[in-house]
């Protein structure tokens, strides 16, 4: 069982910048993937952006070249940050793990990015 708690979350004005970090009750080093989802009002939830254990990153279109995901394997923590943030990328962003075919969730932090 691993516990994951995201932090960093706020209010931003558009073009400005956050950095969300999720933390694991347990080691991540060995766990296959890792990211960040999101879900605005009324939408369903999307993949923001992921990390495998071998660092290789994937990302969602609407937001390459401004979020960068990163973990801190040590520090048992995932980063995600978020550049040139717009007004669209306002969502509760969920803290996500998979490991060995199950998942794990946050609890989930609000951004929302005012114009």
């Amino acid at each position: 069982q691993v516990q994951l708690v995201e932090s960093g979350g706020g209010l931003v004005q558009a073009g400005g910048s956050l950095r969300l970090s999720c933390v694991a009750s347990a080691s991540i080093f060995s766990i296959n993937y890792m990211g960040w989802y999101r879900q605005a009002p009324g939408k369903q939830r999307e993949l923001v952006a992921i990390i495998t254990s071998g660092g290789n990153t994937n990302y969602a279109d609407s937001v390459k070249g401004r979020f960068t995901i990163s973990r801190d394997n040590p520090k048992n923590t995932v980063h995600l940050q978020m550049n040139s943030l717009k007004p669209e990328d306002t969502a509760v962003y969920y803290c996500y793990a998979l490991n060995m075919a199950v998942t794990y969730w946050g609890q989930g932090t609000q951004v929302t990015v005012s114009s």
